[in-house]
């Protein structure tokens, strides 16, 4: 069974627009904190990753609204671990409201590695310590 990563978040007013809804580019933003709180869970915290020399960076993102989310309200991040690759992983994600049960926005993203320590920064095989503890999560 996947590994399930839920982070809440409560919405700033910052995030939203003039109409008080979420600005739809920070649902982004909240995947990404459910993604660095699902590999700190998994015992990989991002940082940690980054300072071995190593990066995981955007290359692909879909998101799909269904509701909107308003200033105030408290969101649930889910996030699990997708299809692993040799280069590459995915993380699936479900963005909903908790206090009305209400399912806001679904994505997923696919992330490259790479290697920071190489100049030309190409996609560079997942190490096998990161490989194994998100195998570890997907189940």
């Amino acid at each position: 069974m996947a590994r399930i990563a839920e982070h809440e978040i409560r919405v700033r007013y910052v995030e939203t627009d003039r109409m008080g809804v979420v600005y739809h580019a920070n649902y982004l933003v909240y995947m990404e904190e459910g993604r660095t709180r699902l590999l700190e869970e998994l015992g990989q915290p991002y940082h940690e990753l980054e300072a071995k020399g190593w990066a995981l960076v955007v290359r692909k993102a879909e998101l799909r609204f269904r509701a909107p989310a308003r200033y105030g309200d408290t969101v649930a991040v889910r996030t699990r671990v997708g299809r692993i690759r040799g280069a590459s992983v995915e993380f699936h994600y479900e963005i909903v409201h908790p206090g009305r049960g209400e399912r806001l926005a679904e994505g997923r993203t696919e992330l490259a590695c790479l290697d920071l320590r190489q100049g030309d920064r190409r996609p560079a095989p997942l190490p096998e310590e990161v490989r194994a503890v998100l195998e570890a999560g997907a189940g």
